[in-house]
């Protein structure tokens, strides 16, 4: 590998899953290059996710919710005059392309569904896995992007980093035995339902706490959960915890609930225990849980609409949602008992 590389940029700012799933090329590229000055670039309100994060030497934020073009404008002529050695583009859209083609970089990798891709030195094929062929995760097919530049040996994963006051903001809650859930999700058929969620928190026994996950707009979803379910052992943590706080309560709880979203990527990223439930999705995708102990919870029965599409639907395509509505709570009660 060359020894020349001494600022790196990798670009990704998409969702908080996706720059999750691209934090092994940080810890990657840092055990190559431990001289180098890495530099991340993310999207406008994810950045406390990498907060001084110890293998960057920088956090670059893109504020796509005005004025966006003008402020993509400022980027590019940040990123020339910064002169990266090697950009990485782990993101697959026309914007993260034109990024790092105008980046004046000598090495721009990314994969070759880019529209700008033409204009890559290095080009990565990405392709989903399917129920009928063999995947490759995610983390994976980042890590493709870099092995020209490092090697093909290491295994890699998600990796956060919360701080000491992160554990400190939590540890009022890791008093007793707790699991996490995270009911929400960005996609309606992502998005284990409501009723079911209370179904599976009001059987939960009580010498288990329960905190309930997510931003500030799940804050009404966990309320309806909470009150809904009776369950006197619950506490709703929705929009009261940061990114980190939240993956630092995930790591020492019993299990961690999760649909196929971010939530599941931060528990990866501390080695937690977690409890995917794939509604619509399917893991083969290549999205799936990395931790020691993972557990996938889907509907047993084969279901020929499943699954009906990459990323989820506002609704369910065939009007009946069994991909949900089927799985039984014993499925998830029988993970903590």
């Amino acid at each position: 590998m060359s020894q020349r590389l001494k600022k790196i940029l990798i670009i990704q700012t998409a969702s908080l899953g996706d720059v999750i799933l691209s934090t092994p090329i940080i810890e990657k590229l840092s055990n190559s290059y431990p001289d180098a000055k890495i530099d991340f670039l993310l999207k406008y309100g994810y950045e406390g996710l990498l907060r001084r994060h110890p293998k960057l030497h920088h956090v670059i934020v893109w504020d796509k919710t005005e004025r966006k073009y003008h402020h993509l404008v400022e980027l590019i002529r940040i990123i020339r005059e910064n002169k990266y050695d090697a950009v990485i583009n782990v993101q697959r859209f026309v914007s993260s392309g034109l990024i790092t083609a105008l980046s004046g970089s000598k090495m721009k990798a990314g994969f070759s569904k880019n529209p700008f891709s033409l204009f890559f030195n290095h080009r990565v094929k990405h392709k989903i896995g399917s129920r009928n062929s063999s995947h490759c995760h995610e983390v994976g097919r980042n890590l493709k992007l870099i092995e020209h530049i490092t090697d093909d040996k290491a295994k890699y994963l998600p990796k956060l980093y919360p701080l000491q006051q992160d554990y400190a903001k939590v540890s009022q809650y890791t008093t007793r035995k707790y699991i996490t859930v995270s009911p929400g999700s960005l996609w309606f058929t992502k998005q284990y339902p409501e009723e079911k969620w209370i179904e599976f928190i009001s059987g939960i026994d009580d010498d288990i706490t329960v905190y309930l996950l997510g931003s500030d707009k799940e804050k009404d979803l966990c309320n309806r959960i909470i009150e809904t379910s009776g369950n006197k052992q619950c506490l709703n943590l929705a929009g009261k915890l940061s990114f980190l706080e939240s993956t630092a309560l995930m790591e020492k709880a019993v299990m961690n609930y999760v649909n196929d979203s971010a939530p599941m990527h931060m528990a990866s990223s501390v080695n937690a225990p977690v409890a995917a439930v794939y509604c619509s999705t399917i893991p083969e995708f290549g999205f799936g849980p990395l931790s020691d102990e993972s557990h996938v919870i889907e509907v047993e029965e084969e279901l020929d609409c499943r699954p009906c599409g990459l990323h989820g639907w506002k609704k369910c395509p065939e009007n009946h949602f069994n991909c949900a509505k089927n799985i039984k709570k014993e499925q998830l009660q029988e993970l903590i008992r």
